[in-house]
């Protein structure tokens, strides 16, 4: 306070120095124009006879710019008959002067110094427009499994041909200017009234729906700035734009634009596009194929018809369209003839390796260093793929999928991690990324329901409050009120009751009944705060979730089940998955590397033992899936759990070991339910996995999960039971074991 004190007191003195100073020199001027003026006049008069007023009026304008000046200096005599000065005036008796030097000081300051120096310091940090000629050619990103083999090369594929502004057809500029920028030949390089547009549709939705940068600033913005949203960077892209539009003619603007905007992936330029998306020369493009184009450069990933979302371009396209008829270009007629046109994609012909793990790769760096260094930069990242591991589950996965089609089921997909790292080992989208039926969505990190897979954070969450693997708990008939009014009545997979049983039984044979009234006892927050700690990151623990979250009404992705499961496997501790081991740039500089984080202890050491126990307890489970279903590998101790979701549209298995974790999914991308035939932990995801898992693990020793600190066993219900110390006593340990029905 003293020191902020100190600095506003020093302030005030510089302005006030300032001040004095200009008066000084004002006063200096006057005395001096007021003396030559004399002088001048006695000169003149010898030999001219000018009017007097003339010579009156000159010598009134000095004498008050030296009033102006003196007065503040003078001492005014009190004239009689007025009244004295206050006591407070006589204290402060310069404070008017004082005033008045702090204002001009201040004034003088700003104008002459402070906002000059801040111009040039800003100016000074601002690339020349002339770089858009002149820049270094981009670097290619290169993308690498964990041993050096080359996954895929952005820019590989690339083919940047230089046009000129005359190849390119009416339609694709018209188009662009529609949609981009319609005042592109009138405006300075920006537009204000796009710019007050933008703010007003954005400000009233309250997210970002357009923007209101010109073709010259997106032009400068790709070429010579980042993706960085501040109004500095805006700041710098207004006046480049500026400065950019008084050095080249509208047309080379036009030109530059058409040759170095991104239009997705690897097509950087409108005739490298022309030939990704159509194979054909950009001179050939019909309006239809060029408003598609047209419509790319807002957000190449949103629009491309190879991405997560192939069906937004025609939306787009339309929109590209009835601008340009709004505009006087086109007709309507030619609008809804262009529109109701078929567009032919060429084949994606760039050729890459596990296709759906590096474009996860891809939308994980865009997001840590922006667009623009991912598809320039040159970067070298190495990742925790394992490419051999990869093509031989992406085998398994199409193979199996097609071996199970009369189930109903067209796709599936899998995922491989180590729980102790968070490597992503393997990660197969799809049965087949080049399936024109949404082969290229990747399954692995859309949101589905994970059915019963998800009592695994359930029964985590009652052993970490009170109960354990030998208490007892009801499956009955039970109805459950809602606050909406309807009753919840849930049933068991296989439509019948079992009475008292232990925890452990319950949750081995995947029983509805009981996780739901153990979710009633423990208490809903209470199981959400746990999924959020053990790694699911697509619940909102805001939301009013209902009793069925216990069996999976709730939605998940595949990496977020894999970290859940991977922090049981890993004694507790939660490992975020990362896919990148190293990362460097094009002069070999390592921007990041994956260091021996251990995770966060989010789960007791003897609950994740626990679990894990009753998981790879294949006679527990026996009662519903038999002693030889796909869940058993027989010589080695894996924890597994299988789930299914109404009508039988997600089939899910995950399971592990505390080296590998596996995810196995099968389903139809348009949610359409699977056959009724199909048997969970038997058929569907369950052969995925098994045959996974045992690639990884059947040649290698059996790995046990080792017993931590804390937890006792001893005889229970005919068995061995761990307990959490301290929780042995709480129960009595008998319990006939329930007639084994296997299924087929």
């Amino acid at each position: 306070m003293h020191i902020l004190f100190l600095i506003i007191n020093l302030l005030a003195l510089f302005f006030i120095s300032i001040g004095d100073l200009v008066f000084a020199v004002i006063k200096l001027s006057s005395f001096i124009l007021l003396s030559l003026f004399y002088l001048l006049k006695q000169a003149v008069q010898v030999f001219i006879r000018l009017p007097h007023s003339l010579w009156r009026q000159t010598e009134l304008t000095i004498s008050a710019l030296a009033r102006f000046t003196w007065r503040p200096l003078q001492k005014t005599k009190r004239r009689r008959g007025r009244p004295s000065k206050s006591p407070l005036h006589s204290f402060f008796p310069q404070i008017g002067t004082k005033l008045r030097y702090f204002v001009i000081g201040f004034i003088f300051s700003f104008l002459f110094a402070f906002l000059p120096i801040t111009v040039i310091i800003f100016l000074q940090d601002l690339p020349h427009p002339r770089e858009l000629v002149t820049r270094q050619i981009p670097q290619t990103t290169k993308i690498y499994d964990r041993n050096g083999l080359l996954l895929y090369e952005i820019y590989a594929s690339q083919n940047r041909t230089l046009i000129s502004l005359s190849d390119i057809p009416s339609h694709l500029k018209n188009a662009t200017l529609s949609i981009e920028d319609k005042n592109f030949y009138t405006h300075p390089g920006f537009d204000i009234s796009a710019i007050v547009r933008a703010f007003k549709e954005n400000n009233g939705a309250g997210r970002v729906l357009q923007g209101g940068s010109t073709i010259t600033q997106q032009l400068i913005k790709s070429s010579m700035l980042t993706d960085e949203r501040s109004v500095t960077r805006k700041a710098k892209e207004l006046i480049l734009a500026f400065w950019g539009e008084r050095i080249y003619t509208k047309d080379e603007i036009l030109e530059m634009y058409f040759n170095q905007v991104p239009y997705g992936g690897t097509a950087w330029g409108v005739e490298a596009a022309s030939e990704i998306y159509f194979n054909k020369n950009v001179k050939t493009l019909d309006l239809a194929e060029s408003a598609f184009l047209a419509g790319l450069t807002a957000s190449p990933t949103t629009y491309s018809p190879y991405g997560p979302n192939p069906g937004l371009w025609k939306k787009r396209q339309k929109e590209v369209l009835d601008r340009m008829a709004s505009l006087g270009y086109i007709t309507a007629k030619q609008a809804k003839n262009a529109g109701d046109e078929k567009l032919v994609f060429a084949k994606n012909q760039s050729a890459f390796h596990a296709p759906h793990f590096v474009n996860y790769v891809r939308d994980f760096l865009i997001k840590r260093y922006g667009i623009a260094i991912v598809e320039r930069g040159g970067l070298q990242v190495k990742t925790s793929l394992d490419l051999k591991l990869q093509t031989n589950v992406e085998k398994i996965v199409k193979d199996q999928v097609a071996k199970d089609s009369y189930l109903n089921l067209s796709n599936g997909a899998a995922l491989v991690s180590d729980p102790i790292n968070g490597d992503i080992l393997a990660m197969v989208g799809s049965k087949d990324f080049n399936d024109p039926q949404g082969g290229n969505v990747n399954i692995a990190t859309s949101k589905r329901q994970p059915g019963s897979t998800i009592k695994v954070i359930t029964y985590s969450a009652a052993l970490s409050n009170g109960f354990t693997a030998a208490s007892l708990v009801s499956d009955t008939p039970t109805t459950f009120p809602q606050a909406s009014g309807i009753n919840y009545t849930p049933v068991n997979y296989d439509g019948k009751f079992h009475g008292q049983i232990p925890l452990r039984i319950a949750l081995a044979n995947s029983y509805n009944i009981p996780a739901v009234k153990i979710l009633q006892q423990i208490g809903i927050p209470t199981m959400v705060h746990l999924a959020e700690d053990m790694g699911v990151k697509s619940w909102n623990s805001d939301r009013d979730y209902g009793l069925s979250l216990t069996l999976g009404s709730a939605e998940v992705t595949m990496l977020d089940m894999a970290t859940v499961n991977g922090t049981l496997a890993n004694e507790g501790r939660r490992v975020d998955l990362n896919p990148i081991l190293k990362i460097s740039n094009y002069k070999g500089d390592i921007l990041e590397e994956k260091d021996d984080t251990p995770g966060q202890q989010v789960l007791q050491p003897g609950v994740a033992y626990i679990v894990s126990s009753i998981l790879s307890d294949n006679a527990a489970r026996a009662i519903a899936f038999g002693p030889n279903s796909p869940l058993n590998i027989p010589g080695h101790t894996v924890s597994v759990k299988t789930g299914t979701t109404d009508n039988k549209r997600d089939n899910w298995t995950n399971g592990y070991t505390p080296n590998f974790v596996v995810s196995a999914w099968v389903g139809n991308n348009d949610n359409t339910p699977m056959s009724q035939a199909l048997a969970s932990g038997i058929t569907g995801a369950a052969p995925i996995w098994n045959r996974v898992m045992t690639l990884l693990i059947g040649n290698k020793p059996d790995v046990k999960q080792p017993v931590p600190t804390g937890i006792i066993s001893q005889p229970c219900n005919g068995r061995i039971e761990y307990f959490l110390e301290g929780t042995e006593k709480n129960v009595p340990c008998r319990f006939t074991s329930p007639t084994q029905q296997p299924k087929p």
